[in-house]
């Protein structure tokens, strides 16, 4: 080991690695603290060339690499195991805005780019990069494409693999496919990109990407709407995706107990309602020049018997802070603890289906249990978490809760993985819904492009 240390310290030289414990600590846990790892080293190459020369010597030696972004997801992909004999690969030192074709309404970008970053060099031209989570301001780009990052734009732009026109990836013998290419139409074979996609580092090392740009829609209206039940959010979504010409950027549901916890632990958030409602949706619409419009589809004859009350920003501090509240619900949650989190989806249709029978279901299971859900519902993703403070709370009674939750959306035609992958915390669950020949052909996939299982081992399968 002391050799391929020695070798890859050479490689990214003396600013590109670390193995002091208390320098690696915050690269060894996930951003809830679930998952702590150990590494022998990590390195931060700051080229591409430089991340095939680690490849290339991790797999002379016979040892596995984890890649890391920006360390911000929740099912401990991007962690290295107990073992401490895992190469760690922070993507952080590639963080290059190679170039912007605002004609051609592109961006080639490297894996290490905050997500920001890359929306705020769209803004500067009058475009727009929809992608957008609550860890944007350190989330890394490399990571949301190899999770498939979903986030609050699903409904109109697509998940993060709606978003790829070309990769650049290190295989796993050190190999370079550059596919960068900035085209909306290519037939040529097969589509090799998407293969990287939401594989979560276990297929190839994303080093760089070309992501579709969009117009910028000019003037937005956001609007906090209360709900007395759940089923009308769905009701709501179909009337404003007409009345709005389909102008819908993003339809947020939230539970009332999500943000009394978000007002409990953020400071200065606060709900403008005098009263609490069980459910709220935050909904944001490209109005395309009408002022009016979202109070008139809020208005509306058809809206009047779902609408409990409404809020629409005057302007765009009022639009930031309600969207500050959106975003603190992560943070929120991780002050509070103890959450039993499930990132599911679901066909929209059968939304307010789910949602009835879910409650019931858990009722049934554990009647201490409360409800905390918020989520997408715009594209159908909804993270159904269950609060176990009240109640006995076990690894047998998680997981009993779990699977009756997981088979009702197997039931209904939905996943168990919405937008937070696999991981290691989800590998048996893809086990159980997603078995067959369909499991199959991911492992031929692992073992082609992976031989010596290498990459990122023990993740997704």
């Amino acid at each position: 080991m002391t050799e391929l240390i020695d070798r890859l310290k050479s490689i990214v030289g003396p600013s590109g690695w670390k193995t002091d414990p208390t320098e690696l600590a915050p690269f060894l846990a996930d951003w809830r603290g679930v998952f702590v790892g150990q590494a022998l080293i990590m390195v931060s190459p700051s080229s591409t060339e430089e991340t095939a020369a680690v490849v290339r010597a991790c797999a002379a030696a016979g040892v596995a690499i984890v890649p890391q972004g920006g360390n911000t997801g929740l099912c401990g992909g991007s962690v290295p195991d107990s073992s401490g004999e895992q190469v760690l690969l922070s993507l952080s030192r590639l963080n290059n805005i190679r170039q912007l074709d605002a004609a051609n309404f592109s961006i080639e970008v490297e894996a290490g780019c905050v997500l920001a970053t890359i929306q705020e060099a769209a803004q500067k031209e009058g475009l727009v990069f929809p992608l957008s989570l609550g860890a944007e301001g350190s989330c890394q780009i490399g990571g949301n494409l190899a999770t498939n990052a979903g986030g609050i734009n699903v409904i109109r732009y697509g998940s993060a693999r709606s978003l790829v026109m070309g990769l650049e990836v290190v295989l796993a013998d050190g190999s370079v496919l550059n596919s960068m290419r900035s085209l909306r139409k290519d037939a040529a074979g097969y589509d090799l990109k998407q293969l990287f996609v939401g594989s979560e580092g276990t297929l190839g090392i994303i080093t760089a990407a070309s992501l579709r740009l969009f117009p910028d829609p000019g003037e937005t209206t956001t609007a906090l709407v209360a709900l007395a039940d759940s089923g009308d959010a769905v009701r709501l979504l179909g009337i404003l995706r007409k009345s709005l010409s389909d102008g819908i950027e993003a339809f947020e549901l939230v539970s009332s107990r999500i943000f009394e916890l978000v007002e409990r632990y953020i400071p200065g958030a606060r709900l403008p309602f005098a009263e609490h409602s069980p459910w709220y949706v935050l909904i944001e619409a490209a109005t395309y020049g009408r002022q009016d419009a979202m109070e008139a589809a809020l208005t509306s004859d058809a809206c009047g018997d779902l609408i409990v009350d409404a809020v629409i920003a005057k302007n765009t501090t009022e639009a930031n802070n309600l969207w500050h509240m959106r975003h603190s619900i992560a943070e929120a949650q991780r002050h509070y603890g103890r959450g039993l989190k499930h990132d599911i989806s679901i066909p929209v249709s059968r939304m307010p289906e789910f949602l009835v029978r879910g409650d019931a279901l858990l009722n049934e299971l554990n009647p201490d249990a409360r409800l905390l859900a918020f989520g997408h519902v715009g594209d159908g993703n909804l993270h159904y978490n269950v609060d176990l403070t009240a109640a006995e709370d076990t690894v047998e009674i998680r997981e009993t809760i779990s699977v009756a939750i997981y088979d009702l959306v197997a039931e209904l035609g939905g996943s168990f993985s919405a937008e937070h992958g696999i991981g290691v915390s989800k590998k048996h669950y893809l086990e159980k819904y997603r078995g067959g020949v369909e499991l199959e052909l991911m492992r031929r996939l692992k073992l082609a492009l992976d031989p010596q299982n290498i990459l990122n081992p023990g993740r997704v399968i």
